[in-house]
């Protein structure tokens, strides 16, 4: 005994197209109005539709930090953000901390720690170093280690990263010597010393 199917005609209603909008961000200092749905993440913006590529997807959950810009001088991780809410605020990636020829100099502090092996959480753990620089509240290693938590690196360049990030933190007045942090002291000046 053999069955008979009969195929129903298909229905002719054409697929819903995905709704968009435009959406103008700031980004580096630049306004971008970008045509995109409501529900696109600032990470996905950034790369898909601005070519900002510096800005990386790691684990797309909010948990690795790759992915870390700056909002209104504040650090976010950008795979969690919606775009359509941060119209109107001033995003920083890393492509708008430094040039090539003019590096950042949290960038040049890694470049000459040796931050970084891979390279793939260095624009998120450099753009997080400048939030908790702009926030003003780190000064110690602890502090920083603390503050820097929420970046990972698969390499294990910690150590490097936390030396660069002190260095900047305290003006240059802080050295690594056998892998550990050294604070330079102050030296006095002419009208302190007592003759």
């Amino acid at each position: 005994m053999s069955l008979h199917f009969t195929q129903e005609a298909l229905d002719k209603t054409p697929p819903t197209i995905v709704p968009t909008q435009p959406v103008t961000l700031n980004v580096n200092g630049e306004d971008h109005t970008i045509q995109i749905a409501p529900w696109t993440s600032l990470l996905d913006a950034l790369r898909e539709y601005m070519d900002l590529t510096g800005t990386k997807k790691g684990c797309d959950h909010g948990q690795c930090g790759a992915c870390t810009v700056l909002v209104d001088g504040k650090r976010i991780n950008s795979c969690l953000a919606l775009a359509t809410v941060y119209q109107g605020k001033q995003i920083q990636t890393i492509e708008g901390l430094g040039s090539e020829d003019n590096l950042s100099p949290l960038q040049q502090a890694f470049v000459d720690h040796d931050a970084f092996q891979c390279g793939y959480c260095t624009p998120g753990q450099i753009c997080s170093a400048q939030g908790l620089i702009n926030e003003g509240r780190c000064k110690t290693e602890d502090e920083v280690r603390e503050h820097l938590s929420g970046n990972l690196c698969r390499c294990g360049a910690y150590t490097n990263i936390l030396s660069a990030v002190m260095e900047v933190l305290h003006d240059g007045q802080v050295v690594v010597d056998n892998g550990t942090l050294v604070t330079i002291p102050a030296q006095p000046s002419a009208s302190s010393s007592v003759n």
